[in-house]
């Protein structure tokens, strides 16, 4: 459920990512906090990143987004990029257990930290987590471009909200841009996930 869409960042003739104007990342640290982190070999960083369970060594460019680094580095095209500008949501992965914008962390920001993208959400092949079960049983997406994003903000929040009101659901989510839905059935895929959690029968009507 990581859905079709295509980044639209690219890369150039030697192999080595082309971005934009480099964003500061969840610590604030921009292009400053790179130079002064990670270990320089010929103006490349060295970082060492746990993503998915799995420590990646790797010598990037300072101005490397972790968005490009997961998707081109790594290949893990489920993380989507939208606008670049921290605005959509679409790009949202975990480091250290909380939602952040990938498009707004440099990958040397990300050095010594544990990185999880939605592909390491389903416990298996032919499993899908409980909450892309119910994202799927509520119809909570269409094109799916949105989706990854969608789900890794979630996590967390149902983790710290266990019985989260239709209120909370629509304030978690209300960083991330969907084009299709019109929420509701989002809203309904929130609730159906957390009852499951809570071992109930996860139904997904309203408020009374």
């Amino acid at each position: 459920m990581s859905g079709t869409g295509e980044s639209v960042t690219g890369m150039n003739e030697t192999g080595v990512n082309e971005t934009g104007s480099g964003a500061s990342g969840k610590d604030g640290g921009g292009e400053a906090g790179a130079a002064s982190g990670g270990r320089r070999a010929g103006g490349l960083h060295a970082i060492a990143v746990t993503v998915n369970g799995r420590r990646q060594e790797r010598r990037v460019e300072p101005r490397l987004l972790l968005s490009d680094f997961l998707r081109h580095d790594l290949g893990l095209t489920g993380t989507h990029v939208g606008c670049e500008h921290g605005v959509c949501g679409a790009c949202t992965v975990l480091v250290d257990s909380e939602a952040v914008r990938s498009c707004l962390l440099l990958a040397v920001q990300a050095d010594g930290r544990e990185v999880t993208t939605v592909e390491a959400l389903a416990p298996g092949p032919e499993t899908l987590h409980p909450l892309q079960e119910a994202f799927r049983e509520c119809h909570a997406l269409q094109c799916g471009f949105c989706t990854p994003g969608f789900l890794m903000t979630l996590i967390p929040f149902l983790r710290e909200n266990p019985r989260p009101s239709d209120d909370e659901i629509r304030h978690a989510i209300s960083g991330n841009l969907c084009r299709c839905t019109g929420y509701q059935n989002i809203v309904a895929a929130v609730r159906m996930a957390a009852a499951v959690a809570r071992g109930e029968d996860g139904e997904a009507g309203g408020e009374g």
